[in-house]
């Protein structure tokens, strides 16, 4: 693993890097956010049926899954220095624990020269301020716990963080 900083030139400017000669793998990331809600947001949440949230504004679980797929197409718009990609599978998934949290795992796969973790982890985010908006007439004491990677595969090294 380099320990350099790769978007900086030799002069210290920022510099997208230079995948131009690297091998076209599959590549694929998972990313993770955990949404914390109180306990009386996640007990009015609790009396729907578990599978999805209707607030004023929709369908939180719904809502929050189009969005982390629009933020992953967006990423180069987003990132300065990320190559904007073509994404062979995005899947977003979002779900209840046992904490008063919603986990929300964004998984992205392309088949290219530069990875998807950028991708994956701009996703889930994007989510999570989604279930962030769509909640908070109920309460601004929410919050984004953590955003992480999980695992990335495919390119000059593999992650693994599962839990």
């Amino acid at each position: 693993m380099s320990k350099k900083l790769t978007h900086l030139d030799a002069a210290g400017n920022p510099s997208m890097v230079d995948v131009g000669a690297k091998n076209i793998t599959v590549r694929e990331a998972i990313a993770q956010s955990i949404v914390w809600l109180p306990k009386e947001v996640m007990d009015l949440l609790l009396k729907e049926d578990k599978t999805e949230i209707q607030t004023k504004k929709g369908p939180v679980f719904q809502t929050a899954t189009i969005a982390g797929i629009m933020a992953v197409k967006q990423t180069s718009n987003l990132i300065p220095l990320c190559h904007p990609l073509i994404i062979d599978k995005i899947k977003v998934d979002v779900q209840f624990s046992d904490y008063q949290e919603i986990i929300i795992k964004c998984t992205v796969k392309n088949t290219g020269k530069t990875g998807v973790e950028m991708e994956a982890l701009t996703g889930a985010s994007v989510a999570a301020l989604t279930i962030y908006d769509m909640c908070k007439a109920m309460s601004h004491e929410i919050v984004i716990k953590e955003t992480k990677l999980i695992r990335k595969t495919g390119g000059k090294s593999d992650f693994f963080n599962e839990e």
